[in-house]
């Protein structure tokens, strides 16, 4: 059996991290069984999560998890797609790896409400004598990655502009569909609900969170989403917190 090494629940999510619940949810998709443990990223061949164990082999990163459920199982997360659908589908999962994801990390960890209220609790088992420095380094070392990834360049306000605008392409996209490429999930639809669903959680206040909130089909795909994978988990539909 394939196990998951994640974050675990947290922050009104199912999982914490936007990237293993790409994952865990095409491994869903993919109709593999799993397990699934709580890990951190120094455990990680490439020092960060998730990685799965396939009997003995750990394969890193979700990009490459995904090909690696592609090569070994034989499930074609696009199956249906054009080859012009497929090359739209890795353009929108690339939009949200590199840009989307970023401006949810502002929101976390940058903002020091949030980051007190969320990432900093990480290291309430560190010993006592160095806790508060471990928190002040990886907020420092996280603010230093979105700085150089060009949204922590700009000024808050500027930088949930620019996010927005991404937002508004997956909007765009989704329209009055089901999934962002038609009535069936495929492989972007586990990406694009990672990073909605942890920019949407009612655990965090941002601005980034009340203009996504704007977005009433992207709303309403995060609550359909959390249905279909995530059907055990206490997730209060958008619409009614809103």
């Amino acid at each position: 059996m394939i196990t998951l090494y994640g974050f675990g629940a947290g922050f009104g999510l199912p999982e914490i991290s936007p990237f293993v619940t790409k994952t865990e949810v095409q491994l869903k998709m993919a109709g593999l069984p799993y397990r699934k443990e709580r890990a951190m990223p120094p455990a990680s061949p490439k020092g960060q999560l998730p990685f799965i164990d396939d009997g003995g082999e750990a394969v890193a990163d979700s990009t490459f998890i995904r090909a690696h459920i592609e090569r070994r199982y034989g499930f074609d997360f696009d199956a249906g797609l054009s080859l012009s659908e497929r090359a739209q589908a890795w353009a929108f999962e690339r939009m949200i790896e590199h840009h989307v994801y970023w401006a949810l990390v502002g929101a976390r960890w940058v903002d020091p409400v949030n980051f007190a209220k969320g990432p900093s609790h990480f290291f309430d088992g560190a010993p006592e004598h160095n806790r508060e420095k471990l928190r002040e380094d990886a907020q420092f070392r996280v603010a230093e990655n979105y700085l150089l990834s060009g949204l922590g360049r700009h000024a808050p306000d500027d930088d949930v502009d620019l996010a927005v605008r991404s937002l508004f392409a997956l909007s765009v996209q989704l329209g009055d569909k089901a999934y962002l490429m038609g009535n069936k999930p495929c492989g972007v639809d586990a990406t694009a609900f990672g990073a909605l669903a942890g920019i949407l959680t009612p655990f965090f206040e941002s601005g980034l969170r009340q203009r996504a909130e704007g977005f009433a089909n992207l709303t309403a795909y995060v609550d359909r989403m959390m249905d279909d994978y995530y059907p055990e988990f206490a997730w209060t539909p958008l619409r009614q917190a809103a």
